[in-house]
């Protein structure tokens, strides 16, 4: 059997070697190895994409489009909610929701973010009605009720 070699004194076990962690922006050595490969080239291999773009190759002309426009995330929508003050509230504005995605005018995803929406502020009515009772009950409580009818 061979003998383990030991760490350096400086070096103690469970002790990170670099307790401050890797320098803020500093690349791995992959992304290192890439870049240096790609000096100088960057403007050859565009222009290859564009190329192939232009010549018909779908997968370039995608790469190409999803860099000059991105993707939109979110668009601010034009639907015009009832007011939701009660909780009958809630199933009039889920069906303006549900009538506004069957009609094409929002989408199936805003339409469930939608519904999301109007979820949370069912929830908010909820809790603030159980506060109402609540506090009911217990100033009914307080002023000397027994609790019988």
């Amino acid at each position: 059997m061979t003998e383990k070699k030991r760490h350096p004194a400086a070096f103690k076990p469970g002790q990170s070697g670099n307790p401050a962690g890797k320098p803020k922006g500093a690349k791995n050595h992959a992304t290192r190895a890439l870049l240096k490969l790609m000096e100088g080239s960057a403007a050859q291999i565009a222009k290859a994409v564009l190329t192939a773009a232009k010549g018909g190759d779908m997968a370039a002309a995608k790469f190409v489009l999803e860099r000059i426009v991105p993707a939109a995330k979110d668009r601010p929508l034009t639907l015009t909610l009832p007011a939701i003050k009660t909780a009958a509230d809630i199933a009039a504005a889920q069906s303006a929701i549900l009538q506004a995605v069957a009609a094409g005018e929002i989408t199936p995803s805003e339409g469930t973010t939608l519904a999301g929406i109007v979820e949370t502020r069912r929830k908010a009515l909820e809790t603030d009605e159980l506060a109402q009772r609540l506090a009911e009950l217990e100033s009914r409580m307080e002023g000397g009720s027994n609790g019988h009818a």
